[in-house]
């Protein structure tokens, strides 16, 4: 059993849903209290004890290439100000050289399109997949539990979580079958099925281990209705010769392609920090009873 060294970012998307601040500034960079939202997904792959980081990227996304780079003059002018802390911490976030590989994905055909292009860096071997939009909070690391569950069954490992029966259309759910360790065999996977087809309210994540006979079967993959190569479709395949496990996430996960899981994100991370917990409880709190307020006089001038 390969050990799974490598991981990849697909971070091409437009993120068309938080235009204008998307114009110029690509989505995984907007910030969750202080930090981009990919260096979030970035440091939970390094405490799975992934070497290998690959952005798959797309046009006017250089800006994440630079913020993984060495600033050399932002360094100095730190040391020359006895910035220390700050220092020492950029530096710990900043990846090795030789550790970061980036790929253009020319066209917007979809996220199995994009794993598709990260083929040659990966190779002939299991690799992470890790969407920055879905950021998760949990004492241990979603990813670092998966690959302790890969080092017991091997295969292809996916995340799963619950999400409420009227939200079941929107996601890739899969089907639940025996316990295995701290996982359980995956009987079925379908992209946002149609009503009546819904093998449980288990949703894929955001998080996989893939074995590297995906990519032959993306290869050969036609597009959808959309113009897109779906991943589940290609797993589905993949499936029938190779085994599929589930890993039930049981920590927050917060969906920050959405403008409202992108401020959930920012309020959840912002109380799990004890420097503005406090402050930000008593912030909420004002504003909460200001909304009261305004929504009862509305509510009274209506009525």
């Amino acid at each position: 059993m390969h050990k799974v060294r490598k991981a990849v970012f697909p971070v091409g998307g437009l993120g068309t849903r938080f235009l204008p601040a998307t114009k110029t500034v690509p989505k995984e960079m907007l910030t969750v209290v202080d930090k981009p939202v990919i260096q979030y997904v970035v440091d939970e792959a390094r405490a799975a004890g992934i070497e290998h980081l690959i952005f798959v990227t797309g046009r006017s996304k250089a800006v994440i290439e630079d913020y993984f780079d060495a600033q050399v003059e932002l360094y100095t002018t730190l040391a020359a100000r006895g910035k220390k802390e700050e220092l020492e911490h950029l530096k710990d976030i900043q990846p090795h050289p030789g550790t970061t590989s980036f790929t253009r994905q020319q066209q917007p055909l979809g996220l199995g399109h994009a794993v598709w292009c990260a083929r040659e860096l990966v190779g002939e071997e299991p690799f992470a997949l890790l969407l920055p939009d879905m950021l998760m909070q949990a004492k241990k690391g979603c990813l670092s539990e998966m690959v302790e569950l890969y080092g017991k069954t091997g295969g292809n490992i996916v995340s799963v979580q619950e999400c409420r029966p009227e939200e079941a259309r929107q996601y890739g759910l899969i089907g639940k079958g025996c316990s295995i360790a701290h996982g359980f065999r995956i009987t079925t996977m379908v992209e946002k099925p149609q009503k009546g087809k819904i093998p449980s309210n288990l949703y894929i994540n955001g998080r996989y281990i893939l074995q590297a006979g995906i990519f032959k079967i993306l290869e050969q993959q036609e597009c959808d209705s959309d113009n897109e190569i779906q991943l589940t479709d290609a797993m589905l395949k993949l499936s029938a010769i190779e085994p599929f496990y589930g890993f039930h996430f049981r920590g927050k996960t917060f969906d920050c392609g959405s403008k409202t899981g992108f401020i959930k994100a920012n309020v959840a991370f912002a109380l799990a920090r004890d420097d503005l917990r406090d402050q930000v409880i008593l912030t909420l709190n004002d504003l909460l009873k200001d909304a009261i307020r305004k929504r009862a006089s509305y509510m009274d001038t209506e009525g």
